[in-house]
């Protein structure tokens, strides 16, 4: 396989690397990046750990070329982490945080244990306040992940790597920080626009007990309206407001104090997300109380040489930014979670993120997960769809227990984190059947988290007749959306299509082979195709069929696929941007 650096990872500060503040969500000045070289070693389960292997580069996996270590972490590994730091205390509290951890690890600060923590793609704290000395002080984390051999949520992790399936990745992979709070602090917090009502709910989890807060709300750096609560919520009006939309996204500014003396600043946009009718009374997606299409595409958010990690915040900004120049304004964040930065730009630039939950479970069967639809779709037939209820567990790959426990308690974190995110509009719980179980019911448990956004219960195919919409995924056959049901009325979206490959020499992971839906060899006749699907296949269903939202396949290459508008390495654009752009202008209601 070929080393693929990003420009981003050429510029790469291996002493202090994504040193940005991780949670633009909730801004506190007090905080202490602890990103940059480790100490790492790689040893068998049950072995003593006698010294270290070398120098990793902290947040990227060891098997990513970022991290300087490129060695793959097994499931009967434990991956050890060590570094020392100073911490001059100036709060109450300090707190440590990790953006992401991948698997299961335990966490020593002292060579004493502060916590632990399973599940890889969201973020968790510990209170160290109390195993701090003053000045010269050492962390330990002990990291396993048992990859594709548990039930856990894994994504496209595979040790058996090809085709649509990735290389493993282990280990911290988002970053390492800091932060000094008062005794009683703010731990969480929600805000929820009603742009109907024109106010903005907020509701405060703190550390230890209610105390007042002071709640500023600013527009363009001054004060709209200042007020206070002591109960740990608060209503506020936004009178006259202006609305967030891809086209304009504003965002008013926060600023939140308490009595104590915690303090931090945020953000939030005036939008709403639902479903109506349109004139001709056809079920459509709404944003902001009017009918929006959602014209979008499939973002891996894989780099070739970060893995799960971007180089750089700058390259986070590259991806949205490039894909929003050519004239869509959705990306369906695909099998995994982002650190907060990248979900923070989409809500400044004006991005639209539909959520997919992380896929675990056991090993998928693709008669289940990929045959029978496609079959299906192929025949002209009404899509039979299995049910994936406890019957089916087994045919699902979900017959582990705490598997199925696991994914609840990973949906709810993923939803607690990402509530205040603007752009988000649409969750995913599940796709193509990966995992899938009870989709109904998930469905509901998301909602009733998470009332402000739809869900498309389960993308691509095996629909439970569940909200909110009739979700497709079509590459190989004409685009036919059969109804679920009779009388089904629900929107229906493409959330997923196209995947048409080009390979560019000098750009692939894998120079043997490739992976795509649809292979081209030349540059202009794979801009002439894409022309050809947009205008003779998607354009004519949007209005013919009802067609509500699209997901083309996808942001860039990742590994063995070349279906990607640009290369792994971000070097190479395979369209021109005006030309694809202009394409875009004709995919409206």
């Amino acid at each position: 396989m070929e080393k693929l650096l990003t420009p981003f990872g050429e510029k790469l500060n291996k002493d202090l690397p994504l040193n940005d503040y991780p949670r633009p969500q909730m801004v506190r000045d007090n905080w202490q990046n602890l990103n940059g070289r480790w100490h790492y070693a790689i040893i068998k389960k049950g072995e003593a750990l006698s010294g270290y292997d070398g120098e990793i580069i902290v947040p990227f996996s060891p098997e990513c070329i970022l991290s300087g270590v490129e060695k793959t972490v097994t499931p009967s590994d434990e991956l050890h982490y060590f570094r020392t730091f100073e911490c001059k205390k100036t709060k109450d509290r300090v707190l440590l945080h990790f953006g992401a951890v991948d698997y299961a690890c335990v966490v020593y600060i002292n060579g004493k244990e502060v916590g632990r923590h399973e599940g890889g793609y969201t973020p968790f704290t510990f209170d160290v306040t109390d195993f701090l000395k003053e000045k010269n002080n050492s962390i330990e984390v002990t990291v396993t992940d048992p990859t594709d051999t548990g039930a856990q949520a894994r994504g496209k992790q595979s040790s058996k790597r090809g085709g649509i399936w990735y290389t493993p990745q282990s280990g911290i992979w988002q970053t390492v920080w800091l932060e000094q709070v008062a005794e009683n602090y703010v731990e969480s917090f929600r805000v929820t626009p009603d742009i109907d009502t024109e106010c903005v709910d907020l509701s405060f989890a703190f550390s230890r007990k209610k105390e007042q807060v002071t709640v500023a709300i600013k527009k363009e750096g001054a004060v709209l309206i200042e007020k206070k609560t002591s109960s740990g919520k608060i209503t506020i009006p936004v009178d006259d407001p202006i609305l967030w939309s891809p086209e304009n996204p504003f965002l008013y500014d926060l600023e939140i104090k308490t009595a104590s003396g915690d303090s931090f600043t945020s953000y939030f946009g005036m939008r709403k997300f639902g479903l109506g009718k349109d004139k001709k009374g056809v079920s459509r997606l709404f944003l902001n109380n009017k009918p929006y299409f959602h014209n979008g595409l499939l973002d891996q958010g894989y780099w070739s040489d970060g893995m799960y990690t971007a180089p750089s915040d700058d390259a986070l900004v590259f991806d949205i930014l490039t894909m929003k120049k050519m004239g869509f304004n959705m990306l369906r964040k695909h099998i995994k979670i982002e650190p907060l930065r990248w979900y923070y730009h989409c809500d400044r630039l004006g991005m639209l993120v539909w959520q997919d939950m992380v896929s675990g479970g056991g090993i998928y069967s693709s008669k289940i997960m990929m045959t029978l639809p496609a079959i299906n779709l192929v025949l002209c037939k009404k899509v039979v769809n299995l049910n994936d209820g406890e019957k089916n567990y087994k045919a699902f790959a979900r017959e582990d227990e705490k598997g199925r426990e696991e994914y609840y308690r990973d949906s709810e974190a993923m939803i607690n984190l990402l509530y205040n995110v603007v752009s988000l509009s649409v969750w995913v719980p599940f796709n193509e059947g990966w995992g899938q179980f009870d989709a109904n019911k998930a469905a509901h448990f998301y909602r009733k988290l998470d009332p402000t956004r739809l869900i498309d219960h389960a993308s691509g195919f095996h629909d439970q007749k569940g909200m909110d919409m009739n979700s497709f995924h079509i590459y190989f056959t004409p685009f036919r959306f059969p109804k679920a049901f009779k009388g089904d009325d629900r929107p229906v979206v493409l959330s997923e299509y196209g995947g048409y490959s080009l390979r560019i020499k000098g750009h692939m992971y894998n120079t043997r082979k490739f992976f795509g839906y649809r292979k081209y060899y030349d540059s202009e006749k794979y801009a002439r195709a894409l022309e050809r699907l947009f205008k003779n296949k998607v354009i004519p269903s949007i209005k013919k069929r009802g067609l509500s939202a699209t997901v083309y396949t996808e942001v860039s290459d990742v590994e063995d696929e070349c279906n990607g508008l640009m290369t792994y390495d971000r070097r190479v654009i395979k369209i021109d941007i005006d030309r694809m752009r202009r394409i875009n202008n004709e995919v409206k209601l």
